[in-house]
């Protein structure tokens, strides 16, 4: 493997071409206004004030209907940068809360979503892939995907968890 140096000088290389920034200021500003978009689309819904650009490892914003909010839940849209794909998930405001939903899941044979295998070092309970090729050539269309995946997603969230 690599040391740090020599995955420095690469990464130097790779800036100095431009392509990386390039695409990562346009993801960054892609995933800001889908989060201004959704924000004011859904005023009912609680959206976090900012987002999360990570450490080139996922970006995500949270986007939850208030009856999700009131369990101590949340929803997050995901940008996983290594695969390159938008996922959705549950997750929780804490970790008591994510075991204790895990837990619920678990037992009661919901199977709508697969949760987590273990919640110790997860950040969710359920990952679910929303877009796992993304088209950035047509913005509109890619956020129509995520927005219509999203609110299907705490749609049925929601169905399982007043059941």
């Amino acid at each position: 493997m690599e040391n740090f140096h020599e995955a420095m000088m690469e990464y130097k290389k790779q800036m100095a071409q431009g392509t990386i920034l390039t695409a990562y200021r346009g993801l960054m500003a892609y995933l800001m206004e889908l989060r201004t978009q959704l924000s004011s689309r859904y005023p009912d819904y609680v959206v976090s004030g900012s987002l999360y650009t990570g450490y080139m490892d996922m970006s995500y914003f949270s986007f939850t209907s208030k009856a999700l909010a009131e369990r101590k839940l949340k929803i997050a849209i995901v940008f996983l940068h290594e695969s390159c794909r938008f996922e959705v998930w549950l997750a929780a405001a804490n970790k008591q809360v994510q075991t204790q939903t895990w837990k619920l899941i678990q037992e009661s044979g919901w199977t709508k979503y697969p949760v987590v295998t273990s919640t110790q070092g997860a950040d969710a309970v359920i990952e679910h892939i929303l877009v796992a090729d993304p088209d950035f050539s047509d913005l509109p269309a890619l956020t129509g995907q995520i927005e219509r995946g999203t609110l299907s997603f705490i749609q049925e969230v929601e169905g399982f968890m007043a059941g």
